[in-house]
């Protein structure tokens, strides 16, 4: 099963590296072209890798952080109450762990 196990992983691991390298673009404004150029990062919009990905970029932003944590599709929001400058520091070193 491992031998299985691992092939997979790497069958799928190169299947996401393919849709993420050698990709082109441009912009069309009223059937004007711009030039190809290389896209350098991201995924491009519609694609089925984006909620994957995106799910398993976010799948541990939780560990470690001591706020309450709010998390609606791509938008995340940290909750606490700061009644002292100590609480504040606390929440501020929650907001830079999800800065890293």
């Amino acid at each position: 099963m491992g031998k299985l196990s691992s092939s997979l992983e790497n069958k799928i691991c190169n299947w996401i590296e393919s849709c993420l390298q050698n990709r082109i673009q441009r912009v069309v404004v009223n059937y004007s072209y711009s030039e190809w150029s290389r896209v350098i990062c991201g995924i491009h919009q519609g694609s089925m890798l984006s909620p994957l990905l995106f799910n398993l970029f976010i799948k541990n932003i939780e560990d470690g952080i001591n706020s309450a944590v709010f998390i609606f599709e791509d938008d995340t929001k940290l909750c606490n109450t700061a009644q002292s400058m100590e609480d504040v520091n606390k929440l501020q070193a929650d907001l830079d762990k999800l800065t890293v």
